[in-house]
Formats: C-alpha cells, structure tokens, sequence
C-alpha cells in the first residue's frame, strides 16, 4: 500500500487485501471523508493548465481516479509493485490512463524523482504512520508544492482514536489505558506496527515542515464506536453526512479514529489556521 519501514513486505505479498478494506464501508468512509475535505481546499486552476496531483503512497489509486475526475492530472508513486498492479487496474477500468501517470518508488526519494514546484495538490493519506522518517518525506513534499496556494493533505491514525477503540469496541480498559501512551499499535488488517499520532506531535510535524496549517478535520470521529443496532452498510449517507459536520468541528478533532490536517507552504505573510 505504502512507502513501508522494515516490514513493507506486508503490503507487497497481499495487496489485494487492503483493496478488499475499501470496499467496507468503513474503508469507504475513511476515504470519502478523506478526499471530500480536500475538495474543499482544492486549488483554482491557473490559466488553461490542469492542476497538477501526487498522491504518495497511492496504493490501489482509488484516490487518484477521483482527483482525475474533477479534471486534474494526477501522479501515482507507491514502493509496492503489488499495489501499483492494483491501480493500473483501477485506472484503466476508470477509462483515465491519459490522465494518470504511475510511479513505482518510494515516498522518501519524491524531491529527487520529481522537478521542484511541480504539484499543486499533494496527498499524504495513511503514509507517515509506515515510513522511516515521516519528517524527510513531509520536506519532500513541501518542496514539491508548486507556490503558496499548493495544497497538502495529510492523513494520519490518532493516538487518542486507538483509546477510544480500546474501551468503546472492545471494551478492554487496560488497553485503553496502555494506549494513552503508545506511540506505536498492531494494525488489524495485516498484523504489523503502525505508528500513532497525537495532535500535537502532528502540528510539530508540519510547522517543523515550513507548512501553515489551513484547516484540521477528524476522519471517523464516531463510525468506530457506533452502536451494532446502526447498519454501517444500510445508514452510510446518513453516518456520511454526520461525520463531516462533527469532523469540523475543532472540539472532535483529538478524539477521531484519523486526524487530517490542509496546509499550505508557509509564507511571511501567511494567515494560519481556518
């Protein structure tokens, strides 16, 4: 799926597993939450060029597809050549090759693999929670962001979700305990380590980065804990519609599953946070 640490090969020997995950509803939602947000900050096309997309760690290109719908050409990279497989799938049963380039390389490499100021959209999403130094690939990408009206979105897993998953799913309170302070959980999908985020280490992240922080949205806030009486298939729209108003609002932001955050290159002149 993603530019990986040591244990990659979790992504590269069964990719089609994580293709099977968004298709659940609650991969679906993780996404669609996701991507909506960011056409919220998209920036305006400048002249009769298209914008310019790089989706790191693309994985199976469902991102990348929706992007070229609105018109925007977009790049694929990703480490796995498993998953790169996936999306070329994807994109040529979307019918957008044209609009669609795929690269098979690391996410850490991407200031050396493209010219800089080449992006005007650059997708982060469930990629620093699996590389080495999730800080070289954010200045990567700062230096690929075409001007200040280029926009990041960076998705990562929420130390304070993995809590609240703790004690509200499975109702284990030592876990939820023991959680208050990992930096690290076991990711259910393939068994392996997945780094974990607060909000406050994220923020360090991007300033740290050179990014101004646009705006900070929580990505299934209450989709985890929902009781079993809710069809998480049956009442998505309905579940669709309640995550984007709570996930904007900032006092949901620290405990949702996933925190994402919209920034921008920093400027003398810049304007914070939304």
């Amino acid at each position: 799926m993603k530019t990986a640490a040591k244990d990659q090969n979790r992504f590269e020997t069964d990719a089609s597993r994580y293709a099977r995950y968004l298709e659940t509803p609650e991969g679906r939602l993780r996404a669609d939450l996701a991507l909506t947000n960011l056409e919220e900050f998209l920036p305006a096309p400048s002249g009769v060029d298209s914008l310019r997309a790089l989706d790191l760690g693309c994985g199976t290109g469902s991102a990348g597809v929706r992007l070229a719908r609105l018109g925007i050409h977009v790049t694929l990279l990703d480490s796995s050549k498993s998953m790169l497989d996936l999306a070329e799938r994807t994109v040529a049963e979307a019918a957008f090759s044209h609009q669609i380039e795929i690269k098979n390389a690391d996410a850490a490499q991407c200031a050396e693999i493209f010219e800089p100021q080449s992006f005007d959209v650059i997708l982060c999403h469930n990629l620093l929670e699996y590389v080495d130094d999730p800080a070289l690939v954010l200045r990567g990408a700062v230096r690929l962001m075409r001007n200040s009206s280029a926009i990041l979105s960076v998705l990562v897993r929420n130390q304070a979700g993995e809590v609240m998953k703790a004690v509200l799913q499975a109702g284990d309170l030592a876990a939820g305990e023991y959680n208050l302070n990992a930096t690290s959980a076991t990711e259910s999908l393939y068994g392996g380590n997945v780094r974990l985020f607060t909000s406050q280490a994220l923020d360090r992240l991007l300033n740290r980065a050179c990014l101004t922080i646009n705006a900070r949205r929580g990505v299934r806030v209450i989709a985890d804990y929902l009781p079993a009486q809710i069809s998480r298939s049956a009442d998505y729209e309905q579940i669709f519609a309640l995550e984007q108003k709570v996930g904007k609002r900032p006092e949901f932001f620290g405990v949702a599953r996933y925190m994402q955050c919209l920034a921008r290159r920093a400027t003398p002149a810049s304007g914070g946070e939304e």
